[in-house]
């Protein structure tokens, strides 16, 4: 009985035994590799399409914009009145002129030169004024000049060369009113003969 009982000792130890040596089977999704065996990483897809690893110039490409179109503004050409006198300064001579502008304050400036040049056997009454601005806002044309004293004139001059500029602008659709300053200020008379109106009214 008593080497009975030692043999089945000796056996159950060795079962154990048996069974510790055994290595474990790996689960076939998660088999670690080998120390030799290379590492593959899946490449990583772009929103492309292709993977990180590829070097796409469809892509690139595709993100590059053209320069917006600047549009030119439109030039207008338009014939205009603008009066002058003769060598006798007794009334004013209506001559037709064409100006280009692209916007109303050019137009404006543009009758101011026209104004200033006349054709031969005509004089200018405001040759040798100096502009020194021209605005325009809620149907008002304002005018700002300088006198230098070879653009006086005696009274009768001055008179019609008030009425000039006034049927220059007037002429206009959209000006209601002619605001005359001069240097900045509204003066009682331009060349001390006429009074002035601040402003002119059509």
């Amino acid at each position: 009985m008593k080497k009975i009982g030692v043999t089945g000792l000796l056996l159950l130890l060795l079962i154990v035994a048996a069974g510790c040596g055994q290595k474990p089977q790996a689960s076939p999704g998660g088999a670690e590799p080998s120390k030799d065996s290379p590492i593959t990483t899946p490449a990583t897809v772009n929103a492309g399409g292709g993977s990180e690893g590829e070097q796409g110039t469809a892509g690139k490409d595709e993100g590059t914009s053209s320069e917006p179109n600047v549009q030119t503004p439109e030039v207008i050409t338009k014939k205009i009145e603008v009066f002058f006198t003769d060598d006798q300064v007794t009334d004013l001579k209506t001559v037709e002129r064409e100006i280009t502008y692209t916007e109303d304050l050019i137009k404006y400036k543009q009758a101011f030169k026209a104004l200033q040049t006349a054709d031969p056997g005509h004089i200018s009454l405001w040759e040798k004024v100096i502009l020194n601005s021209v605005q325009f806002a809620e149907g008002e044309v304002a005018i700002d000049i300088s006198l230098p004293d070879e653009a006086r004139l005696g009274a009768g001059g001055e008179s019609l060369a008030i009425d000039a500029i006034k049927q220059t602008y007037f002429q206009f659709d959209e000006v209601k009113t002619l605001e005359l300053t001069v240097d900045g200020e509204k003066l009682d008379s331009l060349m001390g003969h006429v009074d002035l109106e601040h402003p002119f009214k059509k």
